[in-house]
Parts: C-alpha cells; sequence; structure tokens
C-alpha cells in the first residue's frame, strides 16, 4: 500500500489539509504497522465538493454501466482477498480463517450485481408512476470490528443507486479502507464518486453529518456515538440510517438440544472476539437446566484457540486495542464483584500470553437481570447466562433492554420456536 497518508478524493490521491496522523497498533504483538493522516472539515469538504460535482452525471448512469463498474470491482477485489484479510488481522485481530471478514464483501458485491440487474426504479401502481431515485451525496461511517464488510454493504447500496459518496472508516481499522479505495481507484471510476477521508468521529465524521451538500448519512457504531450523529444531521434536516448497539438474547426453551445450543451460542460469542453488535451475548436458559448447559458452554469455550491472528490455526483473536481490552477487563471484574458465577475465564490475559490484546473466554452462569454484564454492552469475548422460570419470564428479561438488534431460540419444535421470536 502506497497511500497511507493521502486521502482519496475526486479520483486522486490527495494530501491532507491537515498534519495530524495516527499509528496503528496490531492488537497481537501492541506493536506499530502502519501511520495513517487524519482529516479536518477542510478535507470533508474537498470530499464533500468533489461528490457534489460527479452526482449529476453519476445518477443518470445506466444500470449497466453501474454493473460493470460493480464487475470490475469484484474481479479486483477477488485477486487481493487473501492480501486483504492478512491487513484486517494486522489492523484488528480477525484471524485469518474469519474468511467472512474478507470473502463476505465479495459476495456483497456479487449480490449487488445480481439485484441490480433485475431491480426496477420505476413502477406503474394503477396508472401513478413511483420512481426511485438516488439521494443525492451520502457520507458513510463505518466501525473498527467489521472494516471491510460493512463498508462495502454501504458501498455498493449507494453506488447501485446512483449515489456518490464519502467513506470515513473507524480511525482504528482504516487500513483495509485504503486498500479498498485503491481497488476503486483500479476500477476506473468516475472521478468523485467514491472518495475516502480518514480521521476521527470530532475532527471528520460532525463535520460530515452537519454539512449542508451531504443528503443523506448511514453510521454504524455505538448507541453514544450513534445519538450524536443523529443530532449533527439534524441540523441540515438530512436522511439517517443507523445501526447501533445490542445485547441481543438468546432464549433456550425447555425442549432445546441443550448441547447444540451451547455449541452454537459459544461459537457466536466468540466469534470476532465477541466484537459484534449482533452477538448473543444474553443466553437465557430455564433454571433446572443451568447446571447441564454450563459444562457444555465450558467445554466449547475453552476448545477455542487463541493466539496470532496470522496463524491458520487460531480461531480467536485479541480485541483491537488497549481502550477495548480494558473495557472488556472491567466488566469482567464488575460481574464477579456482582457474584455472577465464574463458570470459566475472568481478569487478565489467557495463559502463555504476556502482550497483546487477549482476552480470556468467560462465561458467567446464574447471572441476575439487573447486573451491568447482563444490561450493557460489553463487546468482547463475555457471555452472561440468565435463568428463567416460565417462558413469559424468558421473554420479559430478553425484551427488558434499551439494546436490541438482534434474537435467538432454540427449540425442537420449529413451530414453538417462531412463536416465540415473533414477541422478541
Amino acid at each position: 500500500m502506497q497511500n497511507l497518508t493521502k486521502f482519496f478524493i475526486g479520483g486522486e490521491w490527495v494530501k491532507p489539509l491537515s498534519s495530524a496522523t495516527l499509528p496503528i497498533l496490531n492488537p497481537a504483538t501492541e506493536e506499530p504497522v502502519a501511520e495513517v493522516a487524519m482529516g479536518s472539515a477542510a478535507d470533508v469538504d474537498c470530499a464533500v465538493a468533489a461528490a457534489r460535482a460527479a452526482f449529476s452525471t453519476f445518477s443518470t448512469t445506466s444500470k449497466a454501466q453501474r454493473i460493470h463498474w460493480l464487475e470490475r470491482i469484484a474481479d479486483i477485489y477477488d485477486r487481493k482477498r487473501t492480501d486483504l484479510a492478512k491487513l484486517i488481522a494486522c489492523e484488528m485481530g480477525a484471524p485469518l480463517n474469519t474468511v467472512v471478514q474478507s470473502n463476505g464483501p465479495l459476495d456483497h458485491i456479487r449480490y449487488t450485481i445480481k439485484l441490480l440487474g433485475t431491480y426496477e426504479f420505476d413502477r406503474n401502481i394503477s396508472g401513478t408512476i413511483i420512481r426511485r431515485e438516488a439521494v443525492g451525496v451520502c457520507g458513510l461511517i463505518t466501525p473498527w470490528n467489521w472494516p471491510l464488510q460493512t463498508p462495502i454493504s454501504k458501498i455498493c447500496s449507494a453506488f447501485a443507486a446512483g449515489c456518490t459518496m464519502i467513506l470515513k472508516p473507524s480511525e482504528y481499522s482504516p487500513l483495509s479502507s485504503l486498500a479498498l479505495a485503491e481497488i476503486f481507484d483500479d476500477a476506473g471510476l468516475p472521478p468523485g464518486v467514491f472518495n475516502l477521508v480518514n480521521g476521527d468521529g470530532l475532527g471528520v465524521g460532525e463535520p460530515l453529518c452537519r454539512h449542508p451538500d451531504v443528503d443523506m448519512i448511514s453510521f454504524t457504531g455505538s448507541t453514544r456515538s450513534g445519538i450524536r450523529v443523529a443530532e449533527a444531521a439534524a441540523q441540515t434536516v438530512k436522511r439517517v440510517a443507523q445501526e447501533l448497539g445490542g445485547k441481543s438474547a438468546n432464549i433456550v426453551l425447555p425442549d432445546a438440544d441443550l448441547k447444540e445450543a451451547a455449541c452454537w451460542n459459544i461459537g457466536r460469542s466468540l466469534f470476532n472476539a465477541g466484537q459484534s453488535c449482533h452477538a448473543p451475548s444474553r443466553m437465557l436458559v430455564q433454571q433446572d437446566q443451568i447446571a447441564e448447559i454450563e459444562g457444555y458452554l465450558v467445554e466449547a469455550a475453552q476448545a477455542a484457540i487463541i493466539g496470532d491472528p496470522l496463524a491458520a490455526s487460531t480461531t480467536m483473536g485479541p480485541v483491537v486495542n488497549k481502550v477495548q481490552f480494558d473495557r472488556v477487563q472491567h466488566f469482567i471484574d464488575t460481574g464477579i464483584k456482582e457474584k455472577a458465577r465464574l463458570a470459566c475465564g475472568g481478569v487478565g490475559r489467557p495463559a502463555g500470553f504476556d502482550r497483546g490484546y487477549y482476552v480470556k473466554p468467560t462465561v458467567f452462569t446464574h447471572v441476575d437481570p439487573a447486573m451491568t454484564i447482563a444490561r450493557e454492552e460489553i463487546f468482547g469475548p463475555v457471555l452472561s447466562v440468565i435463568p428463567y422460570r416460565t417462558e413469559e419470564e424468558a421473554l420479559e428479561i430478553a425484551n427488558g433492554t434499551p439494546f436490541g438488534l438482534g434474537g435467538y431460540v432454540f427449540s425442537r419444535s420449529r413451530e414453538k420456536g417462531r412463536a416465540i421470536s415473533e414477541r422478541l
């Protein structure tokens, strides 16, 4: 990569108008792997101007033209998948065998190509023409935990609709997004259709949300940041689409296969080191089955292979940085102090690790719904198992959170599981 300290604006790699930079640390080694530029409101102005200038022409391109560009992007991306996976491993710790991090975006591009081929922008309903038109210039703000999947999902939708865009990736995992910009550059997109400015929320995110020439903001991140995004965007009454925090519940009904439920829940809880907003971080189990399922959970958690994200055998890498490591350690310590039963894991690094932001896979059982670990989004490999007496109580507990996002049910009966899921 040659463009770590530049931004992609108007079809060119340009020097930032700010001199600020940020080191990117490998979370497995705590050593710097790169240094990237940090943008400012002035850089945002340049990117928005480029996107605005490109919009009038790009929004009138045909579906066939957009499909052609998407196919070129897919071909180039496919050739670079291995390199992209290594970048993700180095910037935020996702193991190489977490192929969805690098393969998932390619699947999404190909799905968009297929969808766009059959999508009708005009529809005649009882003599009235309903026409779907491009929103305009879109600001795309993406998180560090899915540094390619989330940007691609936003970019593809905006691109297919005929929108132009400015991407602000997370400052904690910008390397793969910079590589993505190089792919778009190689694909020969019209200048200004795709632009990238690195930076933090205050320096780049907020000016992007407030900018009067940005027509829509798409944000994925924390609920706290989402509130600030909505407030900033409201000043110019622009459209806002957000995916925020989660504290998703998995209700295990008494008739479920407990071992299967336990293995699935641990797999999803440890996936991406627990840094997934839709992770089933609350597992609700009938109180008489807690002892049995605890054994399955501990066995599955202890089977995780923790190590270097670049090693082929690793199934769980570190969390993204020291701030996140300290946050997860705080929650584990709080769970212990609040008298939840620690079934496995705990504070500190796993045995054999004296550096790197590695967290022990941790399972708490007999968790009261009022405990901190049952209420707050931890965003790490920590599972809270909450007992319930009746299905009604399970639903009350599952729905008793401001963090929705996902919901899961395990049952041997499809009908029963569906009925419960419809009430989540």
